[in-house]
């Protein structure tokens, strides 16, 4: 008994002793249950258990866990930011110093901002039945209970919003402009700086703005155009008058579908049977374009833009710092920017199937790059020269450089994933969630199989190799004299 429990505890210490040299290289693996390995494009260390379902980083910047799809967090340590992800993007909680915000979707979300004066305001939206905010400012509170009664401020693009068995009567406010709903959306009647208006939708409605002009913060004056609206039984009839005050008054009238015409000092547009025949001439940028018919006949010719398509067949659009470009579609699509010093090309087949991005900075040579087939594979070059390939990616290449994605999801199918860092030089390659794992730097090389089982380590000093967590050395080089 006793002989038994002694081989046990050599066997143990056997172990621990192999599994702590093996972390002093770097790696240490203990079968399926349990691999940890510095991490290769960035610093800092990585710690992976049970396959695909538990991970985790940590270093001197950021730290970060997962339990791959259910629930991840991320933290970087420099902005004082962390996020919370629960089957993402189902519901998130994401904090940068004093703002948070929680968010099941888009629909319900509970959000703390900071102010300047180390105030705060709490919202609550459950969209689109309750809205609120508290705040040490009582101007700022709001309560609403849609579509009972209730007034939002600063928020669906509205300075403020009230509203009263709604569509009965609702009133809406965006800077000085303050319009009164009755019996949305037939009729409203609209009050601001030099702005009368009112409409019984859809028979009739008028609205005339006269010029103003606004100061900003350096007293510098711009001034803004008026204009006059009309239509009648929309949307059939319209005329309006916009820049009135201006060099550039612009004249529209419309009796859909026959025909829309357009004037002004800088821009004739006419379309028969609309939206399909039409003439645009753009004398401010010098070009005449042409629809017979829109969208599948479209010709432009001048001197900042020229092409044309036939659609699906064949198009091509090019302009000064620009090129873009159709054949067959879906088959192929590709735009080209040249805005020095960033020239990008992005081409897709089959929309999104296979699609490449290369990036270039003319002033460095720099170069990124980035590459999907999906749902097999994508790949990814950064400035730095640093890369990463993942093999299945049902999700990446149609969210590319989503890391939520791949901190919740990509960890349950990237069956092989390698990288390398283009400063360090140090590379790293993983196969089934390390049944096979390899990771090299210009001084060392560490091998393992079979989740460990088989390990083989190599360095300027010596050579090592495991078997079923045994280490034993195969050659040691002599110490200098």
């Amino acid at each position: 008994m006793s002989h038994l429990v002694t081989t046990i505890l050599a066997l143990s210490t056997t172990l621990l002793v192999g599994a702590a040299t093996s972390a002093a290289t770097n790696a240490s693996a203990f079968g399926p249950l349990y691999h940890e390995y510095r991490l290769t494009l960035r610093e800092g260390e990585r710690t992976e258990s049970f396959g695909p379902f538990w991970g985790s980083e940590r270093s001197d910047t950021h730290a970060q866990w997962a339990i791959p799809p259910l629930l991840s967090w991320h933290a970087e340590r420099d902005g004082d930011f962390e996020e919370y992800d629960f089957l993402y993007p189902l519901l998130s909680y994401n904090r940068t110093g004093k703002e948070s915000r929680w968010q099941l979707f888009q629909f319900i979300s509970f959000s703390s901002s900071g102010r300047q004066d180390d105030s705060t305001a709490d919202r609550t939206t459950l969209f689109p039945f309750y809205w609120s905010q508290r705040s040490q400012n009582p101007d700022e509170n709001y309560t609403a209970l849609f579509p009972i009664y209730g007034q939002i401020k600063n928020r669906l693009l509205r300075d403020e919003i009230e509203f009263v068995l709604f569509p009965l009567y609702a009133k809406t406010r965006k800077r000085d402009v303050v319009t009164q709903n009755y019996l949305f959306p037939f009729f409203h009647t609209r009050h601001g700086e030099k702005l009368d208006g009112w409409q019984f939708w859809p028979l009739i409605g008028h609205e005339k703005k006269d010029l103003t002009q606004r100061t900003d913060g350096f007293g510098d004056v711009t001034p803004l155009g008026g204009h006059e609206k009309l239509f009648v039984l929309w949307p059939f009839y319209h005329h309006n008058r916009f820049g009135l005050g201006t060099t550039n008054e612009q004249t529209q009238h419309a009796l859909l579908p026959l025909f829309v015409a357009q004037h002004s000092a800088q821009r004739d547009h006419q379309s028969l049977l609309w939206p399909f025949f039409y003439r645009t001439e753009d004398r401010e940028r010098k070009t005449v374009e042409y629809g017979a018919p829109w969208p599948l006949i479209v010709s432009t010719r001048g001197e900042g833009r020229s092409g044309g398509r036939f659609w699906p067949f064949y198009g091509h659009t090019q302009t000064t710092n620009s090129t873009r470009e159709f054949l067959l579609w879906p088959l192929y699509r590709g735009d080209r920017i040249h805005a020095a010093p960033l020239e990008r090309e992005h081409r897709q087949y089959l929309l999104f199937l296979y699609q490449d991005i290369h990036e270039k900075n003319t002033a460095t040579g720099a170069t990124r790059e980035r590459h999907a087939f999906w749902p097999l594979f994508t790949h990814r070059r950064e400035l730095d020269g640093s890369e990463r390939t993942q093999l299945f990616a049902p999700l990446e290449p149609l969210m590319l450089g989503n890391a939520a994605v791949e901190r919740n999801w990509s960890p349950l199918w990237a069956i092989w994933r390698s990288e390398k860092n283009g400063k360090t030089g140090a590379s790293s390659q993983s196969l089934l969630w390390n049944l096979y794992r390899q990771d090299e730097t210009p001084e060392s090389k560490n091998c393992s199989l079979l989740f460990g089982l088989l390990q083989y380590q190599q360095d300027k000093e010596r050579t090592r190799w495991r078997l079923f967590f045994v280490p034993f050395d195969t050659d040691k080089k002599p110490a200098s004299p």
